[in-house]
This record gives C-alpha cells, sequence and structure tokens, in this order.
C-alpha cells in the first residue's frame, strides 16, 4: 500500500493576474517540496477530466454552464470580485475536481492506502450557485458525493483545517445528516461565516471559530477535544481533508500562527480515527496557502503523515 499523489500540468496554468495570491507558484512549491527524495515512495498520477455529472453532484446545471461561458480565450474575466478565470481555468477546474474523485476511486479500490490532490483552483469556498475566494468548484464535497453515488459509501466526514470557513462544503452538506463538516478557522476573516451556532439542519456541521492570534495549544486542544471525539462519534465509512495551511504563522492573509508539525499533528489524529472506523480511507485536497515556504513546508509534513499511516 501507498500514498497517491494527484496533480496535472495545466492546474499550475490557471492564471490569477499579477499580485494575485491564489497564484501559479502555490502549486509550484508545493511540487517542489514533493521532488525531494523522502517522497520517492509516492505514486505520482496525473488527475483526470471529471465529468459534468460528477461536478452537478454539488452545483446545479446552470452554474456550470455560466462558469464555461465566463471563462475567457485570452486574459481573465471575474466569477466574483476574488475568483479569477483564464483561458486555462476550466479544465484547470475539472482537473482539480477530477483529481479528488479519481482519488476516492482509487483508495476505495484498495489501490492504496491514502491519497493527495496537488490542485489549484481550491474549492471549499465555492458554494453550489456561485463561485467565491477563488473558488470554483467544490472539490472536497464533489469528492463526497462521488464516494456515495459510486461507491455507496454512507457516511462521509470532510475535516477542513484552512483558516477560511470552508462556507461552500457548509452548503453542500447542510441538508444531509449522513455528510459531517469539521471546520476550524480565524474569525473574524473572510468570508464572514462559520460561527459555532451554524450547527446544519442535524446537527451535522461543527465550526469552531478562533480569535486572531491563536496558535498550536489552542488548535491542538479543539482538535482533542472537539474534533476528534466528534469525528470517532460520527464513525464516517470515509474522510476528506480540506487542506488548508494558511493558518501558518508565515501566512499574509490570516492572522493565526499554526506550524507545519501542527499540520502534521492533526493528519495524524485524523488517521488514526479513519483506521479505525473507515479501513484507513483518507483522500486529503490542497486549499488555501498563500506564503509558499511556509505552504510548501506543511505541504511536505502533511504528505508525511499520510505516508506514515497504515499498517507497517
Amino acid at each position: 500500500m501507498t500514498t497517491l499523489l494527484y496533480s496535472h500540468p495545466i492546474c499550475a496554468e490557471h492564471d490569477t493576474g499579477p499580485g494575485h495570491p491564489e497564484r501559479p507558484a502555490r502549486l509550484q512549491a508545493v511540487l517542489s517540496a514533493l521532488d525531494d527524495p523522502l517522497f520517492e515512495s509516492l505514486e505520482r498520477r496525473e488527475a483526470p477530466l471529471a465529468d459534468r455529472a460528477q461536478i452537478e453532484l454539488v452545483h446545479p446545471p446552470e452554474y456550470v454552464e455560466a462558469v464555461f461561458a465566463a471563462v475567457p480565450a485570452s486574459g481573465t474575466a471575474h466569477l466574483d470580485g476574488d475568483t479569477v478565470v483564464s483561458a486555462a481555468s476550466g479544465e484547470a477546474a475539472l482537473r482539480a475536481a477530477g483529481a479528488v474523485t479519481a482519488a476516492v476511486d482509487a483508495v476505495m479500490a484498495g489501490e492504496a492506502d491514502n491519497a493527495f490532490c496537488a490542485i489549484r483552483p481550491p474549492g471549499h469556498h465555492a458554494e453550489p450557485d456561485r463561485a467565491m475566494g477563488f473558488c470554483v468548484f467544490s472539490n472536497a464535497a464533489i469528492g463526497a458525493l462521488h464516494a456515495r453515488t459510486a461507491h455507496r459509501v454512507h457516511r462521509i466526514a470532510v475535516v477542513d483545517f484552512d483558516v477560511h470557513h470552508g462556507n461552500g462544503t457548509q452548503a453542500a452538506f447542510w441538508n444531509d445528516p449522513d455528510l459531517m463538516l469539521f471546520c476550524s478557522h480565524q474569525m473574524p476573516l473572510y468570508p464572514g461565516s462559520g460561527t459555532a451556532s451554524e450547527r446544519g439542519a442535524h446537527g451535522n456541521i461543527v465550526n469552531i471559530p478562533l480569535a486572531p492570534g491563536a496558535g498550536s495549544e489552542e488548535f491542538r486542544e479543539i482538535y482533542r477535544k472537539v474534533v476528534i471525539p466528534r469525528l470517532r462519534a460520527f464513525d464516517p465509512d470515509f474522510v476528506i481533508v480540506s487542506a488548508g495551511f494558511d493558518a501558518h504563522y508565515a501566512d499574509p492573509l490570516a492572522g493565526l500562527n499554526f506550524t507545519e508539525e501542527d499540520f502534521a499533528w492533526a493528519t495524524t489524529e485524523i488517521l488514526h480515527v479513519a483506521e479505525h472506523a473507515a479501513r484507513g480511507r483518507v483522500v486529503s485536497t490542497l486549499e488555501g496557502g498563500y506564503d509558499l515556504e511556509g505552504l510548501a513546508r506543511s505541504a511536505a509534513a502533511h504528505v508525511t503523515a499520510l505516508m506514515e499511516a497504515g499498517p507497517k
């Protein structure tokens, strides 16, 4: 067994324009870090295109059509004030979602213990009917619903440790008691949602806002006291991680003070639950992280933890 790495060169061609924080260099930093000899055993696979039916598990057809209609032949266009698309963005968005669905397929088939999807654009802000916060399609939610429709997986959890609230995943999961979201994030911060009172129609949303300046101690405490006990009680059949690394102390877009060791620790804690509840089945997908050095180190620590999972 092994850890799979899904990516595609087109994801680096998703051009968001000069000065945009969600830039191609982010993906290049992650992939360069994973080129280290320490990651020689990673099995690398090209992300396929998601098909429209997979995207439409979360997004209505009219939204999907609007996205592709907005993709310009040259230059850039805006889906919202923060979300920019260029000529390569349509394919990049399909590859990003396709990476997650293919990773779900591979893990369900027993081809690997787990997988990491190094992709962009990210996904956790994309609501069913609108792009938001650099995100076009809701990659983690698409992966979760694909696991259900293609593999009859019943109870699926998404654990999101990006510094920003995963409002898109929340919107997709809100009414389904067998889809559970655990989301720790800074508050106040974009997009302004994610209060602890937002619990979903069936108590299936667990939001844990953190004050600016919170660091390792606060992060590990909420995992020990809230995330891990509630995740264990939910007893998921599959776990998806929205792996944003912008809570790193060096990140310019937020004010939390996590280290790469914190992300590795949280990953290991999630994996321990998955080993008992979900046969170790975990797929992780890249979300935020905007300081290139902090992002690279954090992603490397996260993938190292994934590689160390499973029977030895």
